[in-house]
C-alpha cells in the first residue's frame, strides 16, 4: 500500500533542504505545501520568536472520516523534529543496494526526516485510498537538537490529542517508554590574569582549578540509571597569559530523580570545594565560582500496559513484528510532550550512526515504519480495544 517510490523521494527532497537548528523555515514551508495539498489544516505558531528559529513549530491538522460518533474516537498525535545538526548543509542523498548515505562530508539527515518522510507518505496514503482514520494532530517542531526547544516553546493550546507517538529512534520492533531527565551544568570560575613568563606567582589560573575540580569526578556510566558529563571546557586568551576565567559545561542523566540529584549536587560540590580551598593571600577575593543548573526536562515512564504502547505492539503483531519496550539514555520532544500531558512512545525509523558522516538509513525499514503508522491508525480509528 505504501508507495515505496515516493517515500524515497520525498526523503531525498526533504533531506536536500538545508534546515539546520534556527534556520527551518524552508523544509517548513515545503512541508507545509505538501500536506495542504491532501486537505490539512496547518498553522505555524510564534516559538520561533522565543527561540531565534526562522520559523516556528508546524501543527498540521486532519479531522477524522467516516468515524462512528458513539466510539468517542479521541485524536492520536505524530511528532517529528525539522531541524538537523551540522555539518547538515548541502546534503546528496545517495541510494544504493537499498541504503540512503551521504555523499560522506555531510550528515544525511535521517534524523529525523526520515519520520517526516515517512508521515507525509502515511498520510498520503490514508488520503488516495480514503482509508479511515481518526482525527490526527502532527506536530513538525524546530530546535529540538539543541535542547528540545520547540517543545519547550509549543502552543499547546493548538494540541487536543492526549497520546500519540514521536519517530524519533532507531529500532523498528521497538517503543521508547523510558526516557532520563536531565540536568544541565555550567561553571565559570574567575582567577587572576598575569604574565605567565614574567610573574606567573601573581595570577591565579583558571583552567587549572577546573582541572582539579573535573579529576574529583566520576565521569560517564554511573550506574544502570544514570550517566555525567563534562562536554566543553572554555578558557584562556593566550599561552603566556595566566588564565583568569574558564568556562566549564556539562550534564547529569538519570531515570530516577534522588539519583539526578545527588549527582548534580556532587558535582557542584567538587567544584565548590577545591575553589574554596584555595590558598590565596590577596585581599581581592579571588578565585570565586559562578555555579548554573539548569533542569532540562523531567524523565518518561510509560506503563508497559499503557494504551500507547499496547496500540503499537497490536498494530506490530498483525504485521508480524514483535514491539519490544525499551529504555533509553537519550531524549527527544517526547519527554517534553509527557511533562504536558501527552502520553508519547517513541518509535523508530530505522537510521543508524545519526550526527556522523556515516549516518544511514534504509529505505525498507522508513517502508516498515510507515506500514506500522498505518495500522496503528486503523486499529484506533476502528475503535479496537488495545
Amino acid at each position: 500500500m505504501i508507495n515505496k517510490d515516493r517515500l524515497a523521494e520525498t526523503f531525498r527532497l526533504l533531506v536536500g533542504i538545508d534546515s539546520v537548528s534556527k534556520e527551518e523555515a524552508a523544509v517548513c514551508c515545503e512541508i507545509r505545501e505538501i500536506l495542504k495539498s491532501i486537505g490539512a489544516k496547518t498553522v505555524v505558531d510564534e516559538a520561533g520568536d522565543r527561540t531565534g528559529s526562522n520559523t516556528g513549530n508546524l501543527i498540521v491538522k486532519f479531522d477524522g472520516n467516516r468515524l462512528d460518533e458513539s466510539l468517542q474516537i479521541e485524536p492520536l498525535l505524530f511528532n517529528a523534529h525539522m531541524d538537523t545538526v551540522e555539518p547538515g548543509r548541502g546534503i546528496n542523498a545517495v541510494l544504493r543496494d537499498g541504503d540512503f548515505t551521504s555523499s560522506g562530508s555531510t550528515i544525511l539527515g535521517a534524523d529525523d526526516k526520515s519520520a517526516i518522510a515517512v508521515l507525509l507518505e502515511t498520510m498520503r496514503t490514508l488520503q488516495e485510498k480514503d482509508l479511515l482514520h481518526c482525527p490526527i494532530e502532527i506536530v513538525f517542531t524546530i530546535c529540538e537538537e539543541i535542547g528540545l526547544l520547540g517543545a519547550k516553546n509549543l502552543d499547546y493550546s493548538l494540541i487536543t490529542a492526549k497520546r500519540g507517538y514521536a519517530l524519533d529512534a532507531t529500532d523498528t520492533e521497538g517503543i521508547v517508554t523510558r526516557a532520563p531527565a536531565l540536568n544541565r551544568l555550567k561553571f565559570k570560575i574567575h582567577g587572576k590574569d598575569a604574565h605567565a613568563g614574567a610573574n606567573p606567582e601573581d595570577g591565579i589560573n583558571a583552567i587549572a582549578i577546573a582541572s582539579r575540580a573535573i579529576a574529583g569526578l566520576n565521569i560517564g556510566r554511573i550506574d544502570s540509571e544514570t550517566t555525567c558529563n563534562i562536554g566543553t571546557i572554555e578558557g584562556g586568551i593566550a599561552v603566556n597569559i595566566v588564565p583568569n576565567l574558564v568556562t566549564v559545561n556539562g550534564e547529569v542523566r538519570s531515570h530516577n530523580a534522588e539519583k539526578l540529584d545527588k549527582i548534580t549536587n556532587d558535582i557542584v560540590l567538587s567544584f565548590k570545594n577545591v575553589v574554596e580551598n584555595y590558598t590565596n593571600s590577596s585581599e581581592d577575593k579571588l578565585p570565586y565560582l559562578e555555579v548554573f543548573v539548569d533542569k532540562e526536562f523531567l524523565s518518561t515512564n510509560i506503563a508497559v500496559d499503557h494504551p500507547v504502547v499496547l496500540l503499537a505492539q497490536k498494530a506490530a503483531a498483525n504485521l508480524g513484528i514483535k514491539m519490544v519496550a525499551k529504555t533509553t539514555g537519550g531524549c527527544s520532544d517526547a519527554n517534553i510532550f509527557f511533562e504536558k500531558g501527552i502520553i508519547t512512545g517513541v518509535l523508530g525509523t530505522g537510521m543508524h550512526d545519526m550526527h556522523t558522516v556515516r549516518e544511514s538509513i534504509r529505505l525498507d525499514d522508513m517502508v516498515k515504519t510507515a506500514e506500522l503508522l498505518l495500522e496503528i491508525i486503523r486499529l484506533h480509528s476502528s475503535g479496537i480495544k488495545d
